[in-house]
């Protein structure tokens, strides 16, 4: 067994994740469901990569992500920090005493289950209510209910939990205990600087890992998402240098993630300073800890090539946050593979890599560049062989900000991951049909890359229920592109798309050059030369002139490593 640990970091990182989970979940359901999709019954994807096996004290067998969440206090909304499987555990306070001075409480009304939430309940209390199937024909209340259910999360989620379908075990769900701020006062380094190292913080939370960890036959990595643009970057440093320390030879492959409030106007020059300044030291920090790094989070995902057949809200997690948990997904296709390597055929999947095959693959190259770009098409264009048919490579488009376009660079290298691709008539292509078109994509391709990996799998990417109606009117019911809109739909979800064709690839490249030199420049211009603005606003985070020289540093080895030759990489000091 090669296991993952999941590590889940921040508000937008659970958001994330809870989507990411949904995904797994509805693969699991459709592989037992004898009436499902049989491209989801294969055994060439092993999900016990990703999820633990248990048991409650009732000798109930349950089967929970491998996963540990850290999250503002109250963030799970209506769920327990127990989770929904183990219901043992008791919140009740202690009945030792060791304290005889003055005791203030704080409690908070519980929050009531949204209509998603309750048909969850209802349905595990045997009472059918989705998608429930009376005599062959489909229940026309149930089909209501599914409607209501999507309009429900349409309207609002306010907790990353509301949407969530997914079983989790007690050890998973971490609240930091007496950290009720709001996300938007939570939003910069400095505020979280003490945060893990305080009240034991670091040790119950490095306890919860150490308890996945030692469940593990043979891990071959940790996968961290970890929110970039506030207080829980600190904290995800910090639980980073643990984890570097504890299980060095262990590969942690990081997801540096952008919600979109974190790209919101700045009204004044302090605002910008605060926010370039904790850009710089953030990523400087959390790439310190881990062997490869992949920023992830776009200031207008609405606007960008990657959603051009999506309607995006901006401004709502619920909708971005499910964009990036697809790529992910298809991301880490490759880690739950069980064909042997790439040289390996099979019917249903080829391309297997692990966590450390890919680390050494894109950050251990001739050129050392530890910073990936993530780029998506969703939908993947089908790979139909006519003259007219979209092309695959140019239908990727970056979720990493900052990122250069088109440029030409001998030294890329690529990780691809294309599922559930469309062949000719609307039925799935086979693996050797994908990397054959594939394959002729790059040979009369104009920028192509040094190497690239290319893993296939036919199992499309699910769309769960609870999934945001997100799609356009381009997108068919199994993802296929439509030639012509459908009227009088501009936005379609679960209901009206059941899976689509997925393709994610990551890449070193020098197109990430921007993104680093602009963290790089700021933190020079405002942190380090004389009489910069920041420099008692970084004092004040708890940073020395040589340790923000230390961050500098950092930057520009890093700038070096993808282009040795530029200017803003020398020390101009």
């Amino acid at each position: 067994m090669r296991e993952i640990v999941t590590i889940q970091v921040g508000s937008f990182a659970n958001f994330i994740g809870s989507h990411f989970w949904n995904f797994q979940d509805e693969m699991l359901g459709l592989a037992a469901d004898p009436y499902g999709d049989p491209l989801f019954k294969t055994d060439g994807l092993n999900m016990d990569v990703l999820y633990r096996t248990g048991e409650t004290q009732q000798g109930t067998l349950t089967y929970t992500p491998r996963l540990l969440s850290i999250d503002f206090q109250g963030s799970l909304g209506p769920m327990s920090s127990r989770g929904t499987l183990y219901n043992e555990g008791s919140n009740a306070p202690s009945e030792v005493v060791t304290w005889e001075g003055n005791v203030s409480t704080h409690a908070s009304e519980p929050q009531k289950k949204n209509l998603f939430l309750q048909s969850l309940y209802q349905e595990e209390q045997n009472v059918p209510l989705v998608n429930g199937i009376n005599g062959g024909k489909k229940d026309l209340q149930n089909e209501i209910q599914d409607t209501d259910i999507v309009k429900c999360l349409d309207r609002g989620v306010q907790f990353w939990t509301d949407f969530s379908k997914v079983h989790y075990h007690p050890q998973s769900l971490y609240e930091v205990n007496g950290l009720w701020m709001d996300a938007q006062e939570f939003d910069n380094y400095g505020i979280g600087r003490d945060v893990f190292t305080e009240n034991l913080r670091g040790e119950e939370v490095c306890e919860r890992l150490r308890f996945l960890v030692e469940e593990c036959d043979h891990i071959q990595g940790f996968k961290f998402i970890a929110d970039d643009s506030g207080g829980f970057s600190p904290i995800a440093a910090d639980f980073l240098e643990n984890i570097a320390d504890e299980y060095s030879n262990t590969p942690v492959l990081l997801y540096a993630v952008r919600g979109p409030g974190s790209h919101m106007n700045l009204r004044s020059r302090k605002q910008t300073v605060v926010r370039d300044l904790h850009d710089a030291v953030s990523f400087s920090r959390l790439s310190s800890f881990c062997k490869m790094i992949v920023p992830v989070g776009l200031p207008f995902l609405s606007m960008s090539k990657a959603s051009m057949y999506l309607n995006i809200e901006d401004e709502n997690p619920y909708h971005c946050s499910a964009v990036y948990a697809a790529a992910l997904h298809s991301a880490s296709l490759p880690f739950r593979m069980e064909a042997p390597g790439p040289s390996a055929d099979s019917s249903d999947t080829v391309g297997a890599l692990d966590v450390n095959g890919i680390v050494q693959m894109l950050a251990g190259q001739s050129r050392q560049n530890m910073v990936a770009i993530l780029d998506i098409a969703m939908p993947a264009p089908g790979m139909t062989g006519r003259q007219d048919a979209k092309s695959l490579l140019g239908n990727l488009h970056p979720l990493t900000p900052e990122v250069a376009e088109d440029m030409d660079d001998l030294q890329a290298v690529e990780s691809m991951t294309v599922h559930g691709a469309i062949g000719s008539e609307d039925h799935r292509a086979s693996v050797s049909e994908v990397k054959n078109a594939i394959n002729a994509e790059y040979e009369h391709a104009i920028l192509r890359p040094m190497f690239c990996h290319l893993s296939v799998a036919r199992c499309p990417l699910p769309i769960p229920l609870p999934f945001p109606s997100i799609f356009g009117n381009l997108v068919g019911q199994h993802g296929e592109l439509l030639g012509s809109p459908i009227l009088g739909s501009s936005s379609r979800g679960s209901l009206d798309v059941h899976s689509i064709p997925m393709a994610a690839r990551l890449r070193s490249s020098c197109a990430i050059l921007p993104f680093l030199e602009n963290r790089l420049a700021n933190l020079r211009k405002f942190g380090i030369e004389r009489g910069s603005l920041g420099t008692e606003l970084l004092r004040s985070w708890g940073f020395g002139r040589d340790e923000v020289e230390d961050i500098g540093e950092t930057l520009s080895k890093m700038v070096k490593a993808v282009n040795p030759h530029s200017e803003i990489s020398s020390d101009s000091d």
